[in-house]
C-alpha cells in the first residue's frame, strides 16, 4: 500500500506492519511520534482478558524509547492500543485483531486520506493456491481479484465501513474497519512580503519545533535590547554621580 496514513495528533502510534489484522506467531512493532518529545510517550492497550495495561508490564519489549515489540502474538492481544504521556494526554487509538482464521485480510491500521489509492489485500493462511477472492464492504459485494488477492480503490468518505474479504470454500476474514479523514489544507502560494502580522498557533507538523522557535525569536531579542538599554542607563548615572563629587571636593578644597 503506497499512501501515508493520516494521524493529525500531538502524538501518533505506528504499526509496523501498517495493518489491523494479524496471525498467531506474528511480530509487532508499535511506536510513539512525537517530533518533540518521542520519549515521553508510552503503549497501552486495553486486551479483553487484561484490561489497561502498559509495555513491558507482561507484554512486549522496549527496545528503544517509545517502541513496543511484540513477538509471538496470539488472540489474547487483540484489543486497542494507543500512546499515553506521563500527564495523561493520549494518541490516536488503532484497533488490532489477532485473528485464528485461515483468511486474513491485509488494510491499513490508521486512517487514509482522501482521494488516496488504497489496496486492500487477501490471503489464506493454509492454502497458498487460492485463485479466487471476493472483497465485501458491510456484508455487500464491492470487488474480486483473481491470483494475486488484491482490490484497489480510490477512496472517498462513502467507501468508509466494514471491510471483509473471503475465498469460495475457505471462509472469510475478520472485519477491519476502513477510516477515510479528510486531506490535509494545501499550503498557500508564495507571494511578496507582507506586514508582520501575530504569530499565529503552530502546526502538529514536521515544522513544528522551529515555528515556536521562530515565533519566540522577536521577543526574546527584545529582552535583550531592553536589558542592555536599562545597563547603560545605570552606567551613566553612576558615572554622573561620581563626577558630581569630584567637583564638590575641589570646591571646598578653594575656600579653605
Amino acid at each position: 500500500m503506497q499512501l501515508t496514513p493520516v494521524c493529525l495528533m500531538l502524538s501518533c502510534l505506528r504499526v509496523s506492519p501498517d495493518r489491523s489484522q494479524f496471525s498467531r506467531y506474528d511480530s509487532i512493532s508499535l511506536s510513539c511520534e512525537d517530533l518533540l518529545n518521542s520519549t515521553a510517550w508510552k503503549v497501552k492497550r486495553n486486551t479483553s482478558r487484561s484490561g489497561v495495561t502498559t509495555c513491558t508490564f507482561g507484554w512486549g519489549s522496549n527496545p528503544a524509547g517509545s517502541t513496543c515489540f511484540i513477538g509471538n502474538i496470539y488472540p489474547s492481544d487483540s484489543g486497542t492500543y494507543w500512546c499515553e504521556s506521563d500527564s495523561g494526554e493520549r494518541s490516536n487509538t488503532v484497533n488490532i485483531t489477532i485473528t485464528e482464521r485461515p483468511v486474513i485480510l491485509i488494510s491499513p491500521a490508521l486512517p487514509v486520506p482522501e482521494g488516496a489509492g488504497v489496496t486492500l489485500g487477501c490471503r489464506h493462511e493454509a492454502d497458498a493456491s487460492v485463485q479466487r477472492f471476493h472483497f465485501y464492504k458491510d456484508g455487500r459485494s464491492v470487488g474480486s481479484s483473481s491470483s494475486t488477492g488484491e482490490f484497489t480503490l480510490s477512496v472517498s468518505k462513502s467507501d468508509e465501513g466494514l471491510y471483509t474479504c473471503g475465498v469460495p470454500g475457505g471462509g472469510e476474514s475478520d472485519g477491519s474497519w476502513l477510516a477515510v479523514e479528510a486531506p490535509p489544507p494545501p499550503l498557500p502560494p508564495s507571494s511578496s512580503p507582507s506586514p508582520a502580522l501575530p504569530a499565529a498557533p503552530c502546526p502538529l507538523s514536521v515544522s513544528r519545533l522551529l515555528c515556536h522557535l521562530m515565533a519566540g525569536a522577536p521577543y526574546l531579542l527584545s529582552t535583550i535590547l531592553l536589558g542592555l538599554i536599562v545597563r547603560d542607563r545605570k552606567r551613566a548615572a553612576r558615572t554622573d554621580a561620581e563626577r558630581g563629587g569630584g567637583d564638590d571636593v575641589v570646591v571646598m578644597e578653594t575656600v579653605a
